[in-house]
Formats: structure tokens, sequence, C-alpha cells
């Protein structure tokens, strides 16, 4: 079984539906980050009310200005529905919940998007951990894919979506402010 390669090409274009940060109803796309000329940094999540997805969702609100500073909008997508996204975030953080977020939480539950982005698991019909940087021209620059027992590094987001917008060659253990190649 071959996968099919996604970085370096256009990303799979979607539209959502999601709760946005004011707790309503809405719509993310790919399209409208890139007319807006953002970086998209997208991440997919198991499921709603678990126990490691909380702790990445918040750490990621919680950074959400560093991101908005590197000219980037977060979507935080799982193939649970808009309803329990909301449920989710209506609950507060001591009781397991999301409380307020600073980034809309995307609903995939036709599995589309997730598919699109090879990070559904068909037989459970949930996604991996998969995290996605696209530019705002629509390229596809990072993928990283982890096991949906292990969370992901906000810090480290972070680092790799200021490396790619230096356009340089950035050396390993690179960090901002540093000389590229």
């Amino acid at each position: 079984m071959s996968e099919k390669r996604l970085v370096a090409k256009p990303a799979p274009d979607f539209t959502m539906e999601a709760v946005l940060p004011n707790k309503e109803f809405g719509k993310v796309s790919l399209q409208d980050n890139i007319k807006a000329g953002k970086w998209t940094v997208l991440f997919f999540y198991p499921m709603d009310f678990t126990f490691v997805c909380p702790t990445e969702i918040t750490a990621f609100s919680d950074r959400c200005e560093d991101f908005k500073k590197l000219n980037a909008e977060i979507i935080g997508v799982s193939t649970d529905t808009i309803h329990s996204h909301k449920a989710w975030i209506n609950t507060d953080r001591a009781n397991n919940g999301l409380g307020d977020l600073n980034f809309p939480l995307a609903a995939d539950p036709n599995h589309r998007v997730s598919r699109d982005y090879g990070v559904l698991i068909e037989e459970e019909g949930i996604a991996l951990r998969g995290l996605f940087i696209i530019s705002p021209s629509g390229e596809l620059m990072y993928s990283v894919v982890h096991h949906n027992n292990i969370g992901r590094d906000v810090d480290e987001t972070l680092r790799v979506l200021a490396a790619l917008q230096t356009g340089g060659l950035c050396p390993v253990n690179w960090k901002p402010g540093q000389a590229t190649l």
C-alpha cells in the first residue's frame, strides 16, 4: 500500500462547519485563509471529551496570539459534530472541557477532510493527530502525524512555522532569530 504524498503540493481544499471563537456556528475554509493571505495551521484530533485532546487544544488556544503574530490562523478538526464541539467548549477546563477557545473547532462528520489529509482511521471513524502547515498560496509545507496517545508540541509548531516563513534553509535545531544557511 502506498501513501500519497501531501507536502510540497497544493493542500486539499476544505470548507467545514465549525464552532467559532464567539461560540456561534459558522464555516471555515482554506480558500478564506488563502484570500486573506494567511498561513493555515490545521490540526486533527481523535474526538471530543477525551483526555489528551483538551491538553493540546487549550495549549494551542493559549498561544493563539503567537500564531497570529506569524500571520497564521489555527483550525482544529475532529470527526465529531459542531454540536459535540459546542458542548465541549461550554464545559469548563476544570471538568475536562475546553472553555473559551481563540480559534475555530471544525467538524468533519462525513470524514472527507480527514481522509483527504490521510489521517482517518477508517475502521474507527476518527482522525489521528495530524498537523499541517499550509502557506498563504495554498501549498502544504509541513505535515506531522502522531499516534493518538501522544500530544503535539505547540512550541515546535511555532518554530516550524517561523522556519518556513524565513524562505531560507534552516539547519538542525534552528530557532527564530538565528541565521539560515
